[in-house]
């Protein structure tokens, strides 16, 4: 399957929205129980490409989206600003054909260009493939959190990993740039 990775646009919310309603209804990726609509997912776009982070799709030969990734705050304390947190939703057909690596590839280089230092990935019932994938670019498992979503009837762990980006912590961050003027005012 050939596809290519763009900037995700308001047109393609539509999708995005459907790929996140089947995530939510049939997965463990989102601990959300009820997916939210087209206005909601809108807000949340907006959200994110307004601070400057990096939101973007899979879309195949023929124009199918088959996937989205975008980085965000992990926390909004001031202090976090140079952390970022993955999140990647693919379309089932999509699946397991290396369209999620691509996609998380593709934000590690983003992020790392605008000077995060930090990446983190919250997985959702500790989900192996996910797992996987991270650790494939370079993510270590830092931790799980046992039992910390029900779901589906069922207790389900979240796995956390992280990868350092550029210089990491071994330096100073310039403050008088983005991210540093994130959350700051």
């Amino acid at each position: 399957m050939t596809f290519s990775i763009r900037d995700a646009s308001t047109a393609d919310l539509a999708t995005i929205t459907e790929i996140y309603s089947d995530s939510v209804l049939t997965g463990t990726a989102s601990y959300e129980i009820s997916p939210p609509g087209l206005t909601e997912m809108t807000s949340r776009h907006a959200g994110i490409v307004e601070k400057g982070y990096p939101y973007i799709v899979a879309e195949a030969d023929d124009g199918t989206l088959l996937g989205y990734a975008y980085a965000s705050a992990f926390r909004t304390r001031p202090a976090y600003r140079w952390l970022v947190e993955d999140s990647i939703y693919l379309a089932p057909e999509a699946q397991g054909k290396g369209i999620g690596k691509a996609l998380l590839k593709e934000l590690l280089v983003r992020c790392e260009a605008l000077g995060f230092r930090q990446m983190v990935a919250v997985i959702g019932g500790a989900s192996p493939a996910s797992i996987a994938v991270h650790r494939s670019l370079g993510f270590e498992l830092t931790g799980t959190l046992k039992g910390t979503g029900f779901k589906h009837g069922k207790w389900l762990d979240t796995a956390l990993m992280q990868i350092a980006l550029g210089e990491g912590n071994e330096t100073d961050p310039d403050l008088s740039t983005y991210p540093g003027s994130l959350f700051v005012g």
